[in-house]
């Protein structure tokens, strides 16, 4: 049988058949925004941000296991559903099953450090707007933060960084509106999508 570790939108949305569900602690990498969104939550004109992982720390989310005559099905799903920007990986992972916690591997997806989709360190202020703005396919960013924070809470994990950063993202609606600023030559979001 074969793990998946969701840890963005995979931890509310799976969209895929799976056996059992667990949270789990991805060692060595930990979830940041560094992410521009050009289908799910934004477009390739008006960008939203989601979640990455980046490396360092660690990262916790929910293992999905996967029965093996679904691993192909399940897997080229979740291809076509990240998309350009991010590479599959089997990693290390920590898992708390009902009978404790044990090791194992599972795909992750973790973004492709050459894509243009991939933006780590931000101005926190552009990450505000760029969460505030993006709508896409799958609905809009600031669901996606609001919707992250709720996982993040059924995993007891309180994180004081996530609400700051909701509460900007508010105060900037309030202020200015959901609607994105254009984009300029040199703009971080202004690249080639493959």
């Amino acid at each position: 049988m074969t793990w998946v570790f969701g840890y963005g939108s995979l931890m509310w949305r799976p969209g895929f058949a799976h056996r059992l569900r667990h949270p789990a602690t991805l060692p060595g990498w930990r979830r940041a925004f560094c992410r521009l969104s050009f289908r799910h939550r934004g477009t390739e004109t008006a960008p939203g941000m989601v979640v990455g992982l980046e490396r360092g720390g660690v990262c916790r989310g929910y293992a999905y296991l996967v029965e093996p005559d679904q691993e192909a099905q399940v897997l080229e799903y979740l291809d076509a559903r990240e998309g350009a920007g991010y590479r599959r990986g089997q990693l290390p992972l920590e898992i708390d099953g009902g009978d404790g916690r044990f090791q194992d591997t599972a795909w992750v997806y973790v973004p492709e450090e050459d894509h243009p989709s991939y933006a780590p360190g931000l101005p926190r202020e552009r990450i505000v707007e760029l969460i505030a703005t993006g709508r896409g396919q799958s609905g809009t960013a600031h669901n996606y933060l609001v919707a992250l924070i709720g996982e993040l809470e059924r995993l007891n994990l309180s994180d004081p960084a996530m609400h700051a950063l909701l509460a900007s993202v508010e105060a900037y609606k309030r202020k200015h509106g959901a609607v994105p600023r254009p984009l300029k030559a040199g703009d971080e979001a202004r690249r080639a999508i493959p």
